[in-house]
């Protein structure tokens, strides 16, 4: 079932967001569904973004409650950081 968006704006934004549609084939109804479409598919995104997230959270603490993991200590962590980060860099320069 298609549902009907109402909102308000004054006729100078009105004129000019028409002028806008017109230029690029479309009418005003059509900018504003495609506006919406895209919102939609950006939360469509971000929702399944934030549920994968979720599930490598979990995953972690499961792991680390099943006594699977390994703990290292801060600079250990910024070493092993720095050498993957110029090997990515190095991948560029061959």
């Amino acid at each position: 079932m298609d549902t009907r968006i109402q909102f308000r704006v004054d006729e100078e934004t009105k004129r000019l967001a028409q002028q806008m549609a017109q230029s690029q084939g479309k009418t005003l109804s059509d900018a504003c569904r495609e506006l919406t479409e895209q919102l939609a598919e950006q939360q469509r995104k971000a929702l399944s973004h934030d549920a994968w997230l979720t599930e490598q959270v979990n995953q972690a603490f499961d792991k680390y409650e099943a006594g699977e993991s390994t703990f290292i200590d801060n600079k250990t962590a910024k070493s092993r950081m720095a050498e993957r980060k110029a090997k990515i860099r190095n991948r560029g320069n061959l």
